[in-house]
C-alpha cells in the first residue's frame, strides 16, 4: 500500500462528529488507490508464504454487488490443518523470544496500520460498508489495541512476579506462559480491529496464532497479515485461512496442538464451540457473544441528549455491533417528548453510498442480513406494533434498509430480548428505575448499557444492578456503543462473553497465557 502522508489526527468511536477537510480529502484520494486493485486474486497466507486454494469465492462489496472487490482461497480441513502444524513448529522459537522483542515488533505492526490507515479505511468502506468515521476509527482502533497490549505485557514486565519466602534460600516467582497455537475467528463487522486486537493479544504473550476471517472481509485480513509480515513477525506465527466456518471449527475443536480459542460472533455458535473445544482436559475458550443493549431513559434526564445517543447508538453501521442499543426504557413522564425527538433524529440520518463524505449509514452486509430484518419488522406488525421505517431502500439498492423504530408492543414480546444484528429499535414506556432494571436485566445477555439521569442516587443503583459488563451514563455520542482501548474495557457478562475479562480493558492479555509457580532453592 501507498505510505500515508495525510494529517495526524484521530478519529474515534466517540469523535465522529469530526469534520475535517483535510481528512475526507486524504480519504477522497485513499478511495481512488483501493479500487485500483479491486479484483485480483488472494491466497491464504501460511508459513510466511502465500498459498493457493483448490477453488475460491468472491467477496463483493455490499453497498454495489456488481463490485467485485476479489477472489480468495476457499480453505478445506487439510489447509486449516497445514496451518496448526506451522503454528506449532514455529511456536517453540516465539515463546522464547524475550517478550521486549515480541512487542518491538508488535508495535511495528501498529505503526504500519496508522501508516496505511487511509488505505484501510477505505478498502473498509467498500467491503464492509461502513461509512467514513467508522471505518477509520475501527483502524486507528486496531493500531491502539496493538499498542495497549504491548503496554500490558511491558507493564508487567512480561507477567513474572516475586513472591514470598519460606526460607532465606529460595527463590520463589509466578510466571504467566504462553500456551501454544491458538484459534482465532474473527466477524465482520469490526474486521480489523476485532482482527488485530484478538490476534495481538495472543501474539505478545508468546502465542501463535491461526486466524480465521468472515467470510464478508477477506481482503482486510489479507491486508492485515502482509502488515505483521512486514513488521517482523517470523514465519509461521501468524497465519490466516480462509475457510467456512464449520470447517474451521470442527479443526480447532479436534486438532490436538490447538491450546486455545477466541471467538467474537454469535451466541449460538460461540456456545457450540464453547462445549466441544475441551474434550481430553480443560483449555482456554475466550467468548465474546454479542448483546441485546439498553437504553434506560428517566425523568430527570437531558431528552435532548438521551434521543441522540440512544439513536446513534441503535443505527451506527445499522445495529451491526454486539455493543448496539437495540432496546429503550423510557420513563412514561418524558416518553412522548423523547419518542418526539427520536423519530425526528431518525428521520435526518443520511443514507446511501458510505464511501460518501456526508453518508452516516450504509448498506447492511449480506442478504441475508435483509431477510432477518423484514421478518422481525413483520412480526412486530402482526403482534400490533407501531413501525417507524421497517422497509427496503431500494433506490439506494437491495442491502439497504430504513433505520426502524418500533413502539407499542408487549414488553415481554421477542423484539425486546432477540439479537438480531440490525437497525430495528424497540422502545416502551417505564414507570421507574425499579422496572426498567428489571426489564434489562431479563435478557440472557449482559454486553453494554446506558443510563440518561442527573440523579446520583439512581446512577449508583444502575452501576451497582444492572447485569452487564460496559455501562455508559448520559453519554450523547452513544448511549452504549464506542468503548476505546485503555479507555472502557469491553467486556460480556451472562451469554455475552465467557471470560469476565474483556478487551480493551487491563486484564486482556493475560488471558492467553496459563501460570507456572517457581521456587528455586541456593
Amino acid at each position: 500500500m501507498t505510505v500515508q502522508t495525510a494529517p495526524q489526527f484521530k478519529i474515534t468511536y466517540s469523535t465522529l462528529g469530526a469534520n475535517q477537510d483535510a481528512f475526507h480529502a486524504a480519504f477522497d484520494e485513499a478511495l481512488v488507490r483501493v479500487r485500483a486493485t479491486f479484483g485480483e486474486t488472494f491466497g491464504h497466507f501460511v508459513d510466511g508464504r502465500t498459498v493457493d486454494g483448490a477453488s475460491t469465492f468472491v467477496d463483493s462489496s455490499p453497498i454495489d454487488r456488481h463490485v467485485e472487490l476479489g477472489h480468495f482461497a476457499r480453505g478445506t480441513r487439510a489447509d486449516v490443518e497445514r496451518a496448526v502444524d506451522r503454528a506449532h513448529e514455529a511456536w517453540r522459537k516465539w515463546r522464547n523470544t524475550p517478550w521486549s522483542e515480541r512487542i518491538a515488533i508488535l508495535r511495528r505492526a501498529a505503526e504500519l496500520i496508522s501508516r496505511d490507515k487511509y488505505d484501510l479505511a477505505a478498502t473498509m468502506a467498500y467491503e464492509v460498508g461502513k461509512n467514513r468515521l467508522e471505518a477509520m476509527g475501527d483502524v486507528e482502533e486496531a493500531a491502539d489495541l496493538c499498542r495497549y497490549y504491548c503496554q500490558q505485557m511491558e507493564d508487567a514486565r512480561g507477567f513474572e512476579l516475586p513472591l514470598a519466602r519460606l526460607s532465606p534460600n529460595e527463590d520463589t516467582r509466578s510466571v504467566l506462559r504462553p500456551l501454544g497455537v491458538w484459534g482465532v475467528v474473527c466477524p465482520f463487522n469490526f474486521p480489523l480491529a476485532l482482527a488485530a486486537g484478538m490476534s495481538a493479544g495472543a501474539l505478545v504473550a508468546g502465542n501463535t496464532v491461526v486466524f480465521k476471517p468472515a467470510t464478508e472481509s477477506p481482503l482486510l485480513a489479507v491486508r492485515m497479515a502482509h502488515l505483521f509480515a512486514e513488521a517482523g513477525i517470523p514465519n509461521g506465527v501468524f497465519n490466516l485461512v480462509m475457510a467456512p466456518g464449520d470447517v474451521f471449527g470442527d479443526v480447532l475443536v479436534t486438532h490436538r496442538h490447538v491450546q486455545g480459542l477466541i471467538f467474537t460472533g454469535s451466541k449460538e455458535v460461540g456456545m457450540r464451540l464453547y462445549h466441544s473445544f475441551s474434550q481430553q482436559y480443560p483449555r482456554p475458550c475466550i467468548l465474546e457473544m454479542g448483546g441485546k443493549n439498553p437504553s434506560i431513559v428517566m425523568d430527570s434526564a437531558d431528552v435532548e441528549k438521551a434521543a441522540e445517543g440512544t439513536m446513534r447508538s441503535a443505527f451506527g453501521f445499522g445495529g451491526q455491533k454486539c455493543s448496539a442499543c437495540s432496546r429503550a426504557y423510557v420513563h412514561r413522564a418524558v416518553y412522548d417528548r423523547f419518542m418526539e425527538l427520536l423519530l425526528d433524529k431518525t428521520k435526518s440520518i443520511a443514507i446511501g453510498d458510505p464511501t460518501r463524505r456526508d453518508v452516516y449509514l450504509g448498506p447492511l452486509i449480506n442478504e441475508a442480513a435483509v431477510t432477518r430484518y423484514l421478518h422481525w419488522v413483520e412480526r412486530a406488525r402482526q403482534d400490533g406494533g407501531n413501525v417507524h421505517g421497517g422497509v427496503v431502500l431500494a433506490d439506494h439498492g437491495p442491502l439497504f434498509v430504513a433505520p426502524t423504530v418500533v413502539t407499542d408492543l408487549p414488553k415481554d414480546h421477542p423484539l425486546f430480548y432477540t439479537e438480531i444484528f440490525a437497525p430495528v429499535l424497540a422502545v416502551a414506556p417505564v414507570d421507574s428505575l425499579d422496572e426498567a432494571l428489571e426489564l434489562c436485566n431479563r435478557a440472557e445477555y449482559g454486553l453494554t448499557a446506558g443510563l440518561f439521569s442527573e440523579k446520583p442516587e439512581e446512577i449508583e443503583r444502575y452501576y451497582d444492578e444492572i447485569e452487564a459488563g460496559v455501562l455508559y451514563v448520559n453519554r450523547r455520542t452513544g448511549a452504549t456503543t464506542g468503548a476505546w482501548p485503555g479507555v472502557q474495557s469491553f467486556c460480556g457478562w451472562k451469554g455475552s462473553g465467557s471470560s469476565g475479562k474483556g478487551g480493551c480493558g487491563p486484564y486482556y492479555v493475560a488471558q492467553f497465557m496459563r501460570e507456572q509457580s517457581r521456587t528455586f532453592m541456593s
